[in-house]
């Protein structure tokens, strides 16, 4: 099961870094989306724990 882990986890490492160089104007807007999808999540958890205090 951990070859299989560490084979996966090669193949994923070398697809981003391929996908880096050899377009990395689409890999940034990757990145940019994967944070925005982030950053609102926590802002939708945070909305969530202010509601629920009553403030």
């Amino acid at each position: 099961m951990k070859i299989i882990r560490r084979v996966i986890i090669i193949v994923v490492v070398a697809f981003a870094v391929f996908y880096v160089i050899a377009r990395p104007q689409d890999a940034a807007n990757a990145v940019q989306v994967v944070v925005g999808a982030v950053i609102d999540a926590g802002t939708a958890v945070v909305n969530f724990f202010t509601a629920l205090a009553g403030k």
